[in-house]
């Protein structure tokens, strides 16, 4: 066999230029990975995120659609003073129903166990639940239904 690049069984023949490609436009769009495929020849490249690339795309969030959700959640404390409050993993949109029309995951005062769901993060056109962290009961809800949330954003208060 050899070292015959073009073989199955050997070694893929990497474009280094196209991986970097990629690894910028991870970078440039704060993804955490990006897949591509061209015939039989497929490349993922994958980074981990930390807070900080997050804290640049919430800068860059628009003021417009924030300001009505924080004049809605006036009459709740600053969501940062809650304790045990369960923050978004990633950047995107919240749902408190698995699907139009039926019942919201949770609901304040509902005693929840640990790994059971409390809402959906859909990002990139993939539904993430976030689940109870521990036990608890359910002290406030605060996002609304199909609402843009931000990286670390409060979502939901349990005690």
């Amino acid at each position: 066999m050899g070292n015959d690049r073009g073989d199955k069984a050997g070694m893929m023949a990497i474009d280094s230029a196209l991986v970097r490609e990629l690894a910028e436009l991870l970078a440039d769009t704060g993804l955490s990975e990006i897949e591509v495929e061209d015939g039989e020849r497929k490349i993922r490249v994958a980074r981990t995120l930390t807070a900080a690339p997050y804290a640049q795309v919430a800068v860059a969030a628009p003021a417009a659609a924030a300001a009505p959700v924080a004049a809605a959640a006036a009459p709740v404390a600053p969501a940062d003073d809650h304790a045990g409050a369960v923050k978004s993993p990633m950047v995107g949109t919240v749902y408190l129903c698995p699907e139009p029309g039926a019942a919201s995951f949770v609901s304040v005062g509902q005693t929840v166990k640990a790994g059971e769901t409390l809402l959906i993060v859909e990002a990139m056109k993939v539904m993430n639940a976030i689940t109870a962290p521990n036990a608890g009961t359910v002290k406030a809800v605060l996002v609304e239904n199909a609402q843009p949330v931000e990286y670390d954003q409060p979502l939901i208060v349990i005690g």
